[in-house]
């Protein structure tokens, strides 16, 4: 009988050995926990990514503008005053010969727009001029994006 009584006590003083289910469901956990924030992190960057590339053509577009300006700058008024009428297409001002200083300004604008449009939602374009020595020129570039509307203007002296 002793002999008996001192196997049990053998195998109770033994330690368990591998994982419990509690345990295998509490590492599960942790572990969807972590593979969503690295989708919500993913998610976050696809956006971030979004907004970064329409800000850049927003900026290269008023660049393409200011461009535009610094080298037609027998048309100062015609740049401000296109924009309000969206400009008009002339295709004699595709080359620089036999167009006038205002319908090369009209056209650019026009294609400006049109540009626009194209690469950035909700496009708006818009030239302000001030009269000074020298002149003064606001390019503003306005779109709109997911997280609301967005705005780049661009200041310079011609």
């Amino acid at each position: 009988m002793r002999a008996r009584a001192s196997k049990a006590n053998k195998s109770s003083l033994r330690p368990e050995r591998g994982f419990t289910l509690v345990e295998a469901m509490v590492a599960l956990i942790v572990l969807a926990v972590g593979l969503l924030g690295i989708a919500a992190l993913y998610v976050e960057s696809l956006s971030a990514s979004r907004s970064a590339l329409l800000r850049t053509q927003a900026v290269n577009l008023a660049a393409d503008m200011a461009d535009r300006i610094r080298a037609n700058r027998a048309a100062s008024v015609a740049y401000a005053a296109g924009t309000a009428d969206g400009g008009t297409e002339n295709l004699a001002c595709e080359t620089t010969a036999g167009c006038a200083a205002a319908e090369l300004a009209g056209h650019d604008i026009f294609r400006w727009k049109a540009t626009g449009t194209n690469l950035l939602p909700g496009f708006q374009g818009e030239i302000d001029f001030t009269d000074a020595v020298p002149d003064v020129y606001v390019i503003t570039v306005s779109w709109t994006e997911p997280e609301g509307a967005a705005t780049f203007a661009l200041r310079i002296e011609a």
